[in-house]
């Protein structure tokens, strides 16, 4: 929305000539001389006072005919993962046997109080929660390969197989010498050219990508963990790695097609409606009512685009692809600025 209130048009003003990071993702300053719009941090020559507003969503400021500026890339950077949090991951990943302690983080430079907060904002759990669920993650893999579990436990960094079988059984559901436990949903991040995104999947396939920033996202996490049955651990599989590498050749312009696995259960109509979606080829466009026509009753133009607005595996089933039947851009759960730019992405390639 459109920032009305003297005050806060103040203090983001400021944050705006300072350049202060803690900003970023709470407004978008629109430029009204250029029709730009730009993070906190941007670097470009600072706007008078008199011709900028502030908007508090990009939807609203692309509506209002603003585009992202080419130096601060709004679309990529308004959530981005701080440099000071990915060595902080790093650290994490480069051993997953240990434990990352305040004491280690303060050793490499890295403030804990500022990984935390990141961490609560956009994982919605403290830092040490997501590295236990590494470290957790890794031990189901050894114990999958046929490691004993009071070797695993020790080499995980717990200090008894006691506290080891605890922890397991609080984060899946069962010992881990049973297997009748729930559904492990791996959830990891990756960075786009729009945006970071996460990347969520179980053995049988990847079963959600969406921008980190898409709204009720908590509410979707909490939808596919009651539909799978699941508890969702940070982590990665073979199938998140697919993910990462296609989605890449995607926004490099080298790949139209995706081979995942996608694993969604869902009704059998909108299965229906998401494999026509797959089937849209890319750089093409088709409307509600066409997706209706296709499955074959003209009327269920409401029900296809509520399963569209279900779809949880944004860009591989191409709902950004559905546009009005008049030509205009419809609703986009990732924004309408990212539908935009996926069309014209799209667009571009097919064309070379």
């Amino acid at each position: 929305m459109l920032v009305t209130q003297p005050q806060l048009i103040d203090d983001f003003y400021k944050a705006l000539c300072e350049r202060q990071p803690s900003y970023v993702g709470s407004f978008y300053v629109a430029v009204k001389t250029t029709s730009i719009f730009c993070i906190a941090t941007c670097h470009a020559r600072k706007p008078k006072k008199e011709n900028v507003d502030f908007y508090t969503s990009i939807d609203d400021v692309v509506k209002a005919g603003f585009r992202p500026c080419k130096v601060c890339k709004p679309l990529e950077k308004a959530n981005e993962m701080p440099l000071m949090v990915k060595r902080a991951v790093e650290l994490v990943k480069t051993d997953l046997t240990q434990k990352v302690k305040d004491t280690d983080l303060k050793a490499n430079g890295i403030t804990p109080e500022t990984v935390r907060r990141w961490f609560n904002k956009h994982y919605g759990m403290t830092f040490q929660s997501y590295a236990r669920m590494m470290r957790m993650n890794n031990a189901m893999k050894e114990l999958d390969n046929g490691k004993k579990a009071i070797d695993t436990a020790f080499d995980s960094g717990y200090e008894s197989l006691s506290g080891f079988n605890e922890a397991f059984k609080k984060m899946t559901g069962h010992s881990p010498n049973n297997e009748d436990g729930k559904t492990i949903i791996l959830i990891d991040r990756l960075t786009t050219p729009i945006g970071p995104m996460f990347v969520c999947a179980t053995a049988q396939g990847v079963c959600l990508i969406e921008f980190v920033d898409r709204k009720n996202l908590k509410q979707e996490f909490e939808e596919l963990q009651q539909r799978l049955d699941g508890v969702m651990m940070a982590g990665e599989n073979e199938h998140i790695k697919q993910a990462k590498a296609e989605l890449a050749e995607y926004f490099a312009g080298s790949r139209q097609q995706f081979d995942l696995t996608l694993y969604t259960p869902s009704t059998a109509f909108r299965e229906s409606v998401w494999q026509g979606l797959r089937e849209l080829e890319y750089g093409t466009t088709t409307s509600y009512l066409q997706q209706a026509v296709k499955l074959g009753n003209e009327k269920a133009i409401r029900a296809v685009a509520s399963a569209n607005g279900q779809n949880r595996i944004a860009i591989v089933i191409p709902c950004h692809r559905v546009i009005g039947k008049d030509g205009s851009l419809t609703g986009y759960a990732g924004g309408l600025a990212r539908k935009k730019w996926l069309l014209e992405h799209e667009a571009k390639f097919l064309s070379q």
